[in-house]
């Protein structure tokens, strides 16, 4: 055997062993960039995701947020509002699909980015907006509450890129929360005045929140 394919052989077990560790590391980061709650990606694995698929033109931004989450909790403790965001999660994931991601970015809110291949998306949303208000499986009927969606299409803001469209989506969102609209879609051009790059209402600014 030459000097040459010995080396080779007897590298094969320690490249085995880096593949391993490779495949290893990234299901760890996988895991880390899942929200052990919801199952949803994180903030951080879904702005990774949503940046690529914000390429499509057909690529629609959606922002939910659960309307009066914080009564569910006071009212019927914390393991309703566990299941209640579980719910809202794989409902939202579902009709994301496949070639779309969803993300929980923190506490009641989630974003989503999809692809609107066959131009219902605005048809999508109003049903989903119905589904997200369903009590959810397992739990007391009473343990519900409505979701407020607000979106936007990219190609209405060419050059934009995610955080500017996901303040564009939350500025729709909460028009919608406050007409109690369910969902709303985020006009071409300027729909509501923001305050230091955040919404009325949010902390921070002048106006109020609706919870």
């Amino acid at each position: 055997m030459s000097t040459l394919l010995a080396a080779a052989v007897a590298g094969i077990p320690l490249a085995a062993g880096w593949s391993a560790h490779l495949l290893w590391f990234r299901h760890r980061l996988n895991t880390a960039r899942r929200d052990p709650l919801t199952g949803l990606w994180t903030r951080d694995g879904f702005t990774r995701r949503a940046t690529v698929l914000l390429r499509d033109p057909r690529a629609v931004v959606v922002l939910a947020d659960v309307d009066r989450f914080k009564q569910v909790n006071d009212t019927h403790g914390h393991a309703a509002g566990d299941a209640l965001l579980k719910a809202t999660a794989d409902r939202l994931a579902h009709y994301t699909g496949p070639h779309g991601v969803a993300g929980r970015l923190g506490g009641d809110e989630f974003a989503a980015v999809l692809i609107d291949q066959h131009g219902t998306v605005g048809d999508m949303l109003a049903v989903l907006g119905g589904v997200l208000a369903r009590p959810a499986a397992g739990l007391d009927p009473a343990v519900h509450t409505t979701v407020s969606l607000g979106w936007v299409r990219t190609a209405d803001f060419p050059g934009e890129g995610l955080p500017e469209l996901l303040r564009r989506a939350d500025e729709a969102m909460y028009a919608a929360k406050r007409a109690r609209a369910g969902v709303r879609r985020a006009g071409i051009g300027s729909l509501f005045a923001t305050l230091a790059g955040r919404r009325s209402g949010r902390p921070g600014t002048a106006g109020s929140a609706v919870a």
